[in-house]
C-alpha cells in the first residue's frame, strides 16, 4: 500500500521561498504569515533548515503549517482526510523534483518509503 511519511535526510519542504508559494494568505491567518516569511533565511531556505542532515532542527516543535495531518489540510487547504495521502506524497514528489530533480536519490528515497516502486 502506497502510504505518505516524511522521508528524513529530503527537507524539500524546507525550501519557503515566498515566490515559489504566492497563495500564502490564501491559506495561512496573518500571523501565520508572519511567522512563516520570519523563518526564511537570505537563501530562501528555512532558517531551522539542517543542510548537512537535511533535517529539520525543530521538528518536533514545527508550525502547524509544516505539519502532514489531515485536520490542518483540511483547514488550510479543503483536503478531506481520505484524500490527505493522495495528496501529500503528490506535494512532495513536486517539491523533491523541483529541488533535487525527479530521478534524484532523494526522490528514489522518497518512493521507496512511501511504497511506490516504479516511478
Amino acid at each position: 500500500m502506497v502510504t505518505w511519511r516524511c522521508v528524513k535526510n529530503c527537507g524539500a519542504c524546507c525550501y519557503l521561498e515566498p515566490t515559489e508559494r504566492p497563495e500564502l494568505e490564501e491559506y495561512l491567518s496573518p500571523e501565520e504569515v508572519e511567522h512563516y516569511m520570519n523563518l526564511i533565511g537570505a537563501d530562501g531556505w528555512c532558517i531551522n533548515y539542517n543542510y548537512l542532515t537535511k533535517e529539520c532542527r525543530i521538528y518536533s516543535d514545527r508550525p502547524r503549517f509544516c505539519r502532514v495531518q489531515a485536520d490542518t489540510f483540511k483547514e488550510m487547504y479543503g483536503i478531506e482526510p481520505e484524500e490527505l495521502n493522495e495528496f501529500a506524497i503528490d506535494c512532495c514528489q513536486q517539491h523533491i523534483g523541483d529541488m533535487y530533480g525527479e530521478h534524484s536519490l532523494e526522490m528514489v528515497r522518497f518512493n521507496h518509503v512511501v511504497g511506490i516502486f516504479n516511478n
